[in-house]
């Protein structure tokens, strides 16, 4: 099996308390997520699928979890390079592993960092990406709309921004309250606002933007496209 580490660049001293409040959410969750998460976690594989990069092109996946959406991006767009940032080490040292038994281990490259003040500079020596994705994450960070931000940052001129998450369950009605508490038990907030903070990076950036509320409002789906030649300052 390949060996596999991931790098902590200057950011690691500004990641500790959001790393320690992951780090013990996801402890023991790690071992099981993938197996449980696959059946709520919808969405995922259809922004994968959409992703669809040009040759060479660096993607980046925040909150890359257990490395499971890298590992079937980077099977699927054998062409692309692949990177991840996570503020949870446990996370990370899943995704190790996973990465390292898919042999993936030469295309994907992991850091340690928090979303809100990540530089790629710093983490990979590059800087900035051609595509990057958020799945399920913003739901779980406080400072969202940071994250948000600094991701269209991270942009090369052109690029895109792919997110997934829970929606407003707006059409469930019946499951939306119990739904909402289960949520909360894991540190999960839907972010209502989310079209409009999208629309507002789409008007400041002169980026195109899609937006979809899909299954009843179980999922939203984003994917903001920034123009060739610019990208917000």
């Amino acid at each position: 099996m390949a060996s596999y580490s991931f790098e902590i660049g200057d950011e690691g001293s500004q990641v500790s308390d959001a790393s320690l409040r992951m780090n013990r959410m996801y402890r023991w969750q790690r071992h099981i997520y993938d197996v449980t998460r696959r059946y709520y976690l919808l969405g995922r594989d259809r922004m994968i699928a959409n992703l669809k990069p040009a040759a060479g092109a660096s993607v980046l996946e925040i909150g890359c979890g257990t490395g499971r959406n890298l590992v079937h991006a980077a099977r699927r767009y054998p062409q692309a390079r692949f990177f991840g940032i996570d503020v949870s080490t446990e996370m990370l040292s899943s995704a190790m592993s996973a990465i390292a038994r898919a042999e993936l281990a030469g295309r994907i490259r992991l850091a340690h960092a928090d979303a809100t003040c990540a530089n790629p500079n710093v983490l990979f020596a590059i800087a900035g990406f051609d595509e990057v994705m958020i799945s399920y994450s913003l739901s779980m960070i406080p400072e969202w709309r940071q994250v948000l931000d600094g991701a269209v940052r991270l942009l090369r001129p052109g690029g895109r921004l792919h997110v997934i998450d829970f929606g407003d369950l707006e059409r469930l009605a019946t499951i939306r309250a119990p739904l909402t508490r289960w949520l909360a038990l894991f540190g999960v907030t839907p972010r209502n606002e989310l079209e409009q903070a999208f629309r507002a990076l789409a008007l400041a950036s002169g980026a195109g933007l899609t937006f979809e509320r899909r299954l009843r409002g179980y999922t939203q789906y984003a994917v903001l496209s920034l123009p060739e030649g610019r990208r917000t300052p």
